[in-house]
């Protein structure tokens, strides 16, 4: 019963016009500080990037320690998760030797990140963004991603 109700306020929200398929700051760091606290608690120390539905970064933090390439890492899993409309993990066993989406990795000035830790942020059917999720093992960074993207609903919730 909880899960519905919070569905069905989240329909709530969308439908007033307070997101209407935007990617707000506000929604966008508060999902980065949900990400950061799981971090945390795993003892890693990584970059978040949050997206909107286009690809253009809205909000990154970098954690104290994370490795200084995971910026752009983080910032191009975002892209990813847009421009393919699916977890960048996913993608990548698509982009392997003999995959259908073999080579693609190769092309867009390396914007194109088939490393797993990006997953799209949606609201129903309708794409608002993307976390991207770096510093960590692929692993991990998959891992976190997918809490964000779970998280996101609590934090819509929220507003």
């Amino acid at each position: 019963m909880k899960n519905r109700q919070l569905e069905n306020k989240i329909n709530d929200i969308v439908e007033s016009g307070i997101l209407k398929g935007i990617m707000s700051l506000e929604v966008a760091v508060k999902l980065i500080e949900a990400v950061e606290l799981k971090a945390k608690e795993m003892g890693l120390k990584v970059v978040i990037a949050v997206s909107d539905a286009s690809g253009r970064p809205i909000a990154v933090h970098c954690m104290d320690g994370a490795f200084y390439g995971s910026f752009d890492v983080a910032l191009n899993k975002t892209y990813t998760s847009t421009a393919f409309q699916m977890p960048t993990a996913k993608l990548a066993e698509l982009c392997k030797p003999g995959g259908d989406f073999y080579g693609l990795q190769f092309s867009n000035d390396g914007k194109v990140m088939i490393l797993g830790g990006g997953e799209p942020l949606m609201v129903g059917t309708t794409m608002i963004g993307a976390i991207g999720v770096s510093g960590a093992s692929a692993k991990d960074d998959s891992d976190l991603a997918a809490y964000g993207n779970e998280a996101l609903k609590e934090v819509i919730a929220c507003l």
